[in-house]
């Protein structure tokens, strides 16, 4: 694969530079105290690191081209590989009594590990632009039942991403069906429950893989003697169980009498989890009403000065466990909003349940902005540091929302709302009802403290761009 190649080439610049860098910066150009054969050594040194670095990276298998362009799989592999190969560099000079300069190593492994993970970034965003325009992608065959194909291939294509474009649908033992999958427009090619048909159909739509989803009316033997003909023609199997929104961490694999038996934990945010997430929504917290408190000060005057009203507006929203509270927010409407809340009922432009009008005529002109860039939201820092609000959850409900809700969508209140969350950074406003209650559902299943910071990562290029404010 291309993108494959160019992060060798770009491994292989990365390496160099940092393991030149390093010995340049430590020793320098000129001959020093050191003596030239002791430099002369640590230029060797720089050789055999830079390409036993740039062979550790690959068998890491973090160039391989169903972790690229997305997931953090790809970024964990870089750093282990660099974290190992370190690691027994330091064991080796400590077995054999070598003293390595501790300069050249503490500057060679974090600027290189920096190079690295920036260049995947780098390159990441230009297979992304490349796959949403359809290039760089894996031709996928998909066989399931027709509801389950459906469903596969929807999430595909919402995910171009990830690199998957399926090409055909293969439904076995759905006899005298439809020749086209109805709900994605995939032409299915085939019925019979064997492997030559399968692989004929593979053929006829030139597919780089074969992406089995659930429903398939396959027997296990069968499925084995397909992989072994896939295997031995180079092409992928993915095997799609019917578990949605799962993230990985959830996912353990045991073998049982032959069997791979998935496993899904249960999560929770009891115990030291809790512990750790209160811990961490208290100290961030803090820091940053320390940091902001000029900027609030200044948005409070503006707020003051640009309409009459209170400079906080409180509104009653549904936390953990269905708890109300009063969430803070600095004013950004007229101060008789609420009241005109029913006349403007016909220009709701939100999902259903939300309502929400991109000129909103009782947004104030200091609202507009504040609303712009999320700086209306700045005194919920204050709901985060008492305890009824999360730095990073579901986004806190009305009551009038919750009443509203279906039985499934109630697992949202099971953590606590959150000041930013997977809504806040995948389109805010401009998202429909599923698509929000789903972000927020995923959350709540796959929580996590790296996920969290992930999150508030994203949450600053979120609020610079201002998408789908209002």
């Amino acid at each position: 694969m291309r993108s494959s190649r160019l992060l060798g080439v770009a491994d292989a610049f990365v390496v160099i530079w940092a393991v030149t860098g390093a010995f340049i910066v430590r020793f320098g150009v000129e001959p020093n105290s050191l003596g030239s054969g002791q430099e002369f050594a640590y230029a060797w040194l720089s050789v055999v690191l830079a390409i036993a670095w740039w062979i550790m990276l690959g068998a890491w298998n973090s160039r391989q081209s169903r972790i690229l362009g997305a997931g953090p799989d790809e970024y964990k592999r870089v750093a282990a590989a660099s974290l190992w190969l370190f690691g027994l560099v330091a064991i080796f000079s400590y077995v054999v009594r070598v003293d390595t300069a501790r300069g050249y190593v503490g500057i060679a492994l974090p600027v290189g590990l920096a190079g690295l993970l920036l260049a995947r970034w780098l390159i990441r965003q230009h297979l992304n632009v490349d796959r949403q325009k359809g290039g760089s992608m894996s031709r996928l065959l998909l066989v399931g039942g027709t509801s389950a194909v459906a469903h596969l291939a929807s999430s595909l294509e919402r995910a171009k991403h990830a690199g998957y474009l399926p090409v055909a649908a293969y439904t076995p033992g759905a006899h005298d069906g439809p020749t086209v999958e109805p709900e994605s427009g995939l032409p299915i090619l085939g019925f019979r429950p064997d492997t030559a048909s399968i692989l004929a159909a593979i053929e006829a739509c030139n597919a780089d893989a074969v992406a089995v989803s659930a429903g398939v009316q396959l027997h296990p033997q069968i499925l084995r003697h397909l992989g072994w003909q896939l295997a031995s023609r180079s092409i992928g199997l993915i095997m799609a169980p019917a578990l949605t929104d799962i993230a990985g961490p959830r996912i353990h694999t045991q073998q049982v009498a032959g069997l791979p038996l998935i496993h899904v934990t249960t999560p929770t945010l009891e115990g030291g989890q809790g512990v750790a997430k209160r811990l961490f929504d208290v100290f961030v917290s803090g820091i940053m009403i320390v940091a902001a408190s000029p900027l609030m000060a200044l948005v409070a005057i503006l707020v003051k000065l640009d309409s009459r009203g209170p400079v906080f507006f409180k509104q009653e929203r549904v936390g953990i466990e269905g708890a109300h509270f009063g969430m803070l927010k600095f004013r950004s409407m007229v101060l008789d909003a609420e009241q005109n809340l029913e006349a403007l009922s016909n220009h709701n432009e939100g999902n259903g349940v939300l309502f929400k009008i991109r000129n909103d005529p009782r947004v104030t002109r200091v609202g507009r902005v504040l609303r712009k860039f999320s700086l209306d939201e700045l005194p919920q820092l204050f709901n985060i540091f008492a305890g009824s609000m999360s730095l990073v959850g579901p986004r806190p409900p009305l009551p009038t929302e919750v009443e509203a809700y279906e039985h499934d969508v109630r697992r949202r209140l099971l953590v606590k709302p959150g000041l930013t969350g997977l809504w806040q950074v995948s389109g805010r406003s401009n998202l429909s009802w599923q698509d929000s209650v789903r972000l927020d559902l995923y959350y709540v299943e796959n929580w996590s403290l790296a996920g969290d910071l992930i999150i508030l990562l994203r949450t600053v290029r979120a609020v610079f761009r201002g998408t789908g404010a209002y």
